[in-house]
C-alpha cells in the first residue's frame, strides 16, 4: 500500500484542495463535486506531497551535480554542470512550493488535534529550510510563506542570515522531537508516511539524527551550542542506530517521476552512460580494496592491455577472448552486455614505447576531474556524443534500473550519524569513544550497500583503521555519501576535507561552494536579494559578481575553510 500511494499521491493531493472556477457573482463559489474543502483537507494525504518531492529532490542533487562537484563522478557528455560548475543563476522555486504545502500540513494537524502530524510537518519544514540554506546560504525564513497575507512585507520578504536559520531549524527539530518522544501516533494512515509508515520512534530516531547533522554544521560557527546539542542528543540514545534504519524511500517505476532518475531516458540509457566513477573517488577506493566498487560500478567493457611487441601504437580492433576481431572497434553498450555475459572477454592492445604514453589497464577506470574533453579519455575510439567508451567504467548494472534493489532515494544513513559522533569525540566533546564510533559508521556503510561481511578486513587496511585524524573520518565518511553527496559537499566546507583538486578544465582555482540567488528572487524581490548578495564574502571569482558559486555565505566566513 505504501509504494501505490507512492505512485497516487499527486491524484489525491490534487483532489483534497478546493477548486474555483468562473461564477455569475463575485461573492458565489462554483464548487468542485469531486473536490474538497482545505477546511476538510486530511493532513495523512499531504504528507506524501512533501515527503516524496524532498526525498527525490535531495537524491537528483546528490546523485547529479554535487556528485560532480565533489568528485564522485563525472559526466563524459553534456557535461559541463556536472564536472565544471556551469550551474547558472538557480532558482528555489521547488523547494518553497513545498514549504506551503507544509505549512499546510501543519496548520490542518493543529486543526485537528494530531500531534504525530505536526511533528512530521515541523521535522519536514526544517529539513527543507535546512537544505535551503545550506546551498544557497542567507534566504526568506521568518517572512517566508505569508504571500497570502496583506503588506509588502510579505509580498517581498526579507532575508534572514543564515545565523538566524540554523537556529530556528534546530528549535522545530527538538519541538518534532518532543512530539515523537510521546510515542503517539493518533490518526496516522500507515500507508501516506512513506518513510517509516506511521512509526513514531522512528520519526524521533530521525529528528534526533537531523539534530546531530545541524549542531555539527554549525560548530565553527556556534561551537559551544553544537557542544551542548550533540552530547544531549547522545546521551538519548535515541537517534540512528544500524542500517536497517537507514531514511530511505523506495522508489516504485511507475512513471519517470517514480524512477531512478538515469533510468527512464530513451535509447536505452544514454543519460545512464553520461555518468562514469570519477578517479578521486575510484583510485582510493581500489587502493583501499573497498568491497564497494563492485556494488556502486561496472568493469570496463574492454580492457586495454600493454604490449611492447606490437609493431604499431595501439590495435585499431578489439580481441574477443584473445583473438582480433577485424574491422571491430567497438560494440554498443547493449551488445557488450549481451556478449560479457555469456562469459566473453574483450581488450585491445597497445605498444607505450610507440604510443609515447600509458594508458589506464585496469579492470575499472574513471575519469579525472574536470578534463577539457572527457569523452576521449583513455584513447576512446568513439568519442564525442556517441559515449560507448569501452575503457572507461560505467555505473554498476543496478543503475541501469527504475526501481527495486539499492535505487533508493537516501536520505539520511546511521552510517552518517556515527561519523558526526566520531567527529564530536575526536574534538574532546562526551560523545563516547571515537574509534568506536568511527568503526561503527564503517561498518553501517558497508551494511547498507550489502558488503557487511567485508568489514573485518577493510576496516583492518591501515589507509582506513581510524588513525585519530578528522581527515580520516571525513575522508571515509565522504566515500560512504555516494549518492547522497550534498552531504559530503557540506562537509567539505567545513572542514576542507577530503584533499580534492582541481582539473585543466575547472572554471576557477577553487570548487564551488553555493548556488547562486535566481532569476525569480532578482526579477521579483531585488531589493532584498540584494541585501542578501551583499552579506557574501567574495574570494574567488570577482569578476563575475558577488552572487557566484564561489562567494561565502555565513556558514563559511572567518572559518579559514574551505581555503
Amino acid at each position: 500500500m505504501m509504494k501505490i500511494l507512492n505512485h497516487i499521491f499527486k491524484t489525491v493531493f490534487i483532489s483534497s484542495i478546493l477548486v474555483f472556477s468562473a461564477c455569475d457573482s463575485l461573492d458565489e463559489i462554483n464548487e468542485n463535486p469531486n473536490g474538497v474543502s482545505p477546511s476538510e483537507a486530511n493532513p495523512n494525504l499531504l504528507m506524501p506531497s512533501v515527503m516524496r518531492p524532498a526525498a527525490t529532490d535531495i537524491l537528483n542533487l546528490g546523485y547529479g551535480d554535487i556528485a560532480g562537484a565533489m568528485q564522485h563522478t563525472q559526466k563524459d557528455g553534456w557535461f559541463t554542470g556536472h564536472n565544471q560548475f556551469d550551474w547558472g543563476l538557480r532558482d528555489w522555486t521547488g523547494w518553497y512550493n513545498l514549504l506551503r504545502t507544509n505549512k499546510f500540513l501543519y496548520q490542518r494537524a493543529e486543526e485537528t488535534g494530531l500531534e504525530f502530524h505536526k511533528g512530521v510537518a515541523l521535522t519536514m519544514k526544517s529539513y527543507i529550510f535546512g537544505t535551503v540554506t545550506d546551498l544557497w546560504g542567507d534566504a526568506p525564513y521568518t517572512m517566508a510563506l505569508r504571500g497570502d497575507q496583506p503588506g509588502l512585507e510579505n509580498e517581498f520578504p526579507e532575508y534572514d542570515g543564515q545565523e538566524v536559520i540554523y537556529p530556528g531549524v534546530i528549535n522545530d527539530l527538538k519541538a518534532a522531537a518532543q512530539i515523537f518522544a510521546t510515542g503517539n501516533n493518533e490518526g496516522v494512515i500507515p500507508a501516506y508516511d512513506l518513510y517509516f509508515g506511521g512509526n513514531a520512534t522512528m520519526w524521533h530516531k530521525f529528528t534526533n539524527s537531523l539534530l546531530l547533522r545541524y549542531y555539527m554544521r554549525i560548530s565553527e560557527k556556534m561551537p559551544e551550542m553544537a557542544r551542548q546539542g550533540i552530547e544531549q542528543v547522545y546521551n538519548s540514545g535515541v537517534y540512528l542506530m544500524g542500517a536497517d534504519e537507514d531514511v530511505v524511500m523506495d522508489y516504485i517505476g511507475a512513471s519517470a517521476g517514480d524512477s531512478w532518475p538515469s533510468a527512464t531516458d530513451f535509447d536505452a540509457g544514454s543519460n545512464f552512460r553520461r555518468i562514469k566513477p570519477c578517479n578521486t573517488l575510484l583510485d582510493r577506493m581500489l587502493e583501499y580494496d573497498d568491497p564497494r566498487v563492485s556494488v556502486w560500478f561496472r568493469p570496463v567493457h574492454c580492457r586495454w592491455v600493454e604490449d611492447t611487441s606490437l609493431p604499431v601504437a595501439f590495435d585499431p580492433y578489439i580481441r574477443e577472448n584473445g583473438q582480433v576481431l577485424n574491422g571491430v572497434v567497438s560494440y554498443q553498450d547493449m551488445v557488450y552486455l549481451q556478449k560479457i555475459a555469456e562469459g566473453n572477454t574483450y581488450t585491445r592492445h597497445y605498444n607505450p614505447d610507440l604510443l609515447g604514453r600509458q594508458l589506464d589497464t585496469r579492470e575499472y577506470v574513471g575519469l579525472p576531474p574536470m578534463l577539457q574533453g572527457p569523452s576521449d579519455h583513455n584513447l576512446n575510439p568513439t568519442g564525442g556524443q556517441q559515449l560507448e567508451n569501452q575503457h572507461v567504467s560505467q555505473l554498476s548494472d543496478h543503475y541501469r534500473g527504475r526501481s527495486g534493489g539499492i535505487l533508493k532515494a537516501r536520505i539520511m544513513s546511521a552510517a552518517e550519524v556515527h561519523f558526526i559522533l566520531a567527529e564530536a569525540a575526536q574534538r574532546g566533546w562526551s560523545v563516547g569513544n571515537a574509534e568506536t564510533h568511527y568503526n561503527n559508521a564503517v561498518r553501517f556503510s558497508l551494511q547498507t550497500w550489502g558488503v557487511g561481511d567485508s568489514y573485518n578486513s577493510y576496516i583492518q587496511n591501515p589507509n582506513v583503521a581510524y588513525d585519530g585524524s578528522l581527515e580520516r573520518i571525513i575522508e571515509q565518511k565522504w566515500i560512504a555519501s555516494w549518492t547522497t553527496t550534498t552531504e559530503s559537499w557540506f562537509d567539505w566546507r567545513r572542514t576542507g576535507f577530503p584533499s580534492l583538486q582541481i582539473g585543466e578544465a575547472a572554471p576557477e582555482p577553487q570548487i564551488a561552494v553555493r548556488f547562486t540567488y535566481g532569476n525569480n528572487e532578482i526579477n521579483f524581490n531585488a531589493q532584498q536579494v540584494a541585501k542578501a548578495i551583499d552579506r557574501l564574502e567574495v574570494t574567488v571569482g570577482a569578476n563575475r559578481g558577488q552572487n557566484n558559486q564561489w562567494a561565502k555565505p555565513w556558514i563559511m566566513q572567518g572559518t579559514g575553510k574551505p581555503w
